[in-house]
């Protein structure tokens, strides 16, 4: 075949695989289209069907929830009407209650009213009996008198004079035979009783207590010694003072040292390790240690022998060695200047001696005056007052109860169970007040008397006052036209009142108010 006709050919195959693959494709589209539509009516269906059965089932729920709505609400009315109807019966069973109770109180009511006429009839009754027994009896006494009056052959009037006299004369031996009676009775117990009084009244001039800080002051051979008591940089008195507790004051007074601490013991230690450090020329801190070990061991020696020799001179034995020890811290301690290891000795001696005097156990007096401020000794180490202390001690050690006694009635804490405690008491009072036995600063007691005598200045009427008995008593004149008689009393209780608030001062302070009137004239 020629090459033209191959090509014809060619073209020819060509046209129709290209007219053949376009009905192909048609025909496929047309299928396609046909799958399509089926598929769009099967959704359709579906959907409707889906549609169908949503609309069923919001149709039974609604019904659901209607019912259910329903149901709810006949629950609800049911259970109001049930509160209703109980409410109902409660307020019926309260209403046939109080009619109950008012049916009852008026029975009551009734049965009172009638026994209260029947009462009255009987009181009415008895009245009119009373009444007849009254005069039955007028008649009977009238009738008796005049038998006795002829019996007696006296009147009445003359029957009742004898009666009064026979009933004067058995009166007055009564009263004879009781005044006997309460005689000898005071002699068996006035003895007794006066002893309390006496003590009583002496227990009245009681005076407070009151503690002192006082410093101690070591000399010095030279002033180059200063510097070997501080040391390089302060060490020698960093080391003295916490080896002892003691403040130690090295100013510009000349060849002295001050020792300053609350604790009279630990200041004795000091004073008495420092004397030794100065003498001895060493000072370092071993050295320091050392001196204030055995100074310490010197002071707790000369405390106990001083309590010992204080309690052989009074007689006093079986005393606890813990007390003993206590009590000879007193040695270092003092009150306005008063040593109280020798206040404590001074009590015992005067409380023994009244007790003597006054025929009471004068031993018991003289251990409790010598133990009366022994808490003294422990205030710098522990807590509490002197009194509570002292009490605690004694009572831990099984002392008397007139020693526990006179610790807190010497300051008024309780009563006074005994009478040697009054005498502790007493003699304590004593003791403080004796002249010369405490000290005070001079400028101190002038103002002090200043102070006294301007209270008393600043009332009206007052003229002139004056301190005497150093400061013990105020003496105020007044004007006596300004101030009466009567407004003298409660003039010396205001100011006496005013000095209590505004002063401190041991003992107690007497106040004297004067109103003197003078009639003046000459005889020539």
């Amino acid at each position: 075949m020629d090459p033209l006709g191959l090509t014809l050919a060619a073209v020819v195959g060509l046209g129709i695989g290209a007219l053949g693959g376009s009905l192909l494709a048609q025909s496929r589209e047309r299928a396609q289209r046909e799958l399509d539509k089926a598929a769009a009516k099967d959704d359709a269906s579906s959907l409707l069907q889906r549609a169908r059965d949503e609309a069923e089932n919001l149709r039974r729920s609604g019904e659901l929830e209607g019912k259910e709505e329903a149901m709810r609400l006949r629950d609800t009315w049911d259970q109001e009407e049930g509160k209703r109807r109980e409410e109902a019966e409660l307020l019926e069973r309260r209403l046939v209650e109080r009619s109950e109770s008012l049916d009852r109180k008026f029975d009551a009511l009734n049965e009172r009213e009638l026994g209260q006429e029947r009462r009255s009839q009987e009181v009415e009754r008895r009245e009119a009996d009373l009444l007849k027994r009254d005069s039955e009896i007028d008649r009977l006494v009238e009738e008796r008198r005049r038998r006795l009056e002829a019996l007696a052959d006296m009147t009445a009037q003359e029957a009742r004079k004898n009666l009064i006299e026979d009933l004067q004369d058995e009166a007055r031996a009564v009263a004879a035979n009781a005044v006997r009676e309460i005689k000898d009775e005071a002699q068996r117990t006035g003895e007794r009783e006066a002893k309390k009084i006496i003590a009583l009244a002496i227990q009245r001039m009681a005076a407070e207590q009151t503690a002192v800080t006082t410093v101690s002051v070591v000399q010095l051979p030279s002033d180059e010694m200063k510097g070997r008591i501080i040391g390089r940089e302060g060490r020698n008195i960093r080391s003295f003072e916490q080896a002892t507790g003691i403040d130690v004051i090295i100013d510009d007074t000349p060849e002295a040292v001050v020792l300053s601490g609350f604790d009279p013991v630990r200041r004795e230690v000091a004073r008495i390790a420092l004397e030794q450090l100065i003498e001895d020329g060493r000072i370092h801190p071993g050295r320091i240690e050392e001196m204030v070990q055995k100074a310490a061991k010197e002071v707790d020696k000369s405390m106990v022998e001083a309590a010992e020799e204080v309690l052989y001179e009074l007689g006093i034995h079986n005393v606890h060695p813990e007390i003993v020890k206590v009590l000879g811290r007193l040695r270092f301690r003092s009150s306005y200047g008063q040593n109280q290891l020798h206040h404590a000795k001074e009590v015992a001696i005067l409380a023994g001696s009244m007790a003597a005097e006054m025929k009471l156990e004068v031993d018991a007096a003289k251990r409790a005056g010598v133990l009366h401020d022994v808490g003294k000794g422990l205030t710098h180490e522990q807590e509490g007052t002197h009194v509570e202390l002292g009490w605690r001690l004694c009572k831990k050690h099984n002392e008397s109860d007139v020693v526990l006694n006179a610790i807190k009635a010497h300051h008024d804490e309780e009563p006074h169970y005994f009478p040697e405690t009054f005498l502790v008491t007493a003699a304590d009072a004593i003791s403080g007040s004796r002249p010369g036995a405490r000290r005070e600063m001079f400028e101190g007691y002038v103002k002090r008397l200043e102070k006294l005598e301007g209270i008393a200045m600043d009332h009206p009427g007052v003229e002139r006052c004056f301190a005497i008995q150093a400061g013990r008593e105020l003496r105020v004149m007044v004007v006596p036209e300004k101030v009466s008689d009567a407004e003298m009393t409660q003039l010396s209780e205001v100011i006496a009142r005013k000095i209590e608030g505004e002063l401190q001062y041991p003992g107690q302070i007497k106040v004297v108010v004067v109103r003197e009137t003078r009639a003046v004239d000459l005889a020539r």
